[in-house]
């Protein structure tokens, strides 16, 4: 902390915050602690409903998105879903071939 910027610790979170949020140290701040802590607030509050408005609108363009692919059939994890059952299915039917082969008599 360098004490000629900032005389105290809460003086140094003060423009944490600023810098944090984006706000930037301007020339009109509150001069009482209160203020202090009510503008940290209300830049922190802003700053997370950013976050959240951002993530939502996110998530509904992956929602649609999902959901075309989907109706198209294009979803890529279906398709790998579908191959590996198809491979699980051969396996299985494999393995029921070779038990049939083998007969009860071959077991020793």
């Amino acid at each position: 902390m360098d004490p000629k910027t900032f005389h105290s610790v809460w003086m140094g979170m003060w423009w944490a915050i600023e810098t944090v949020t984006t706000v930037g140290y301007g020339d009109i701040v509150p001069d009482q602690t209160a203020g202090k802590v009510i503008a940290g607030f209300l830049m922190l509050g802003g700053l997370s409903l950013l976050a959240v408005v951002t993530a939502a609108i996110t998530s509904g363009f992956v929602s649609r998105a999902q959901a075309h692919g989907q109706i198209t059939g294009s979803d890529p994890v279906m398709q790998k879903l579908d191959e590996l059952t198809a491979q699980l299915h051969a396996v299985q039917a494999e393995l029921e071939h070779l038990r049939s082969a083998s007969g009860p008599d071959s077991a020793s």
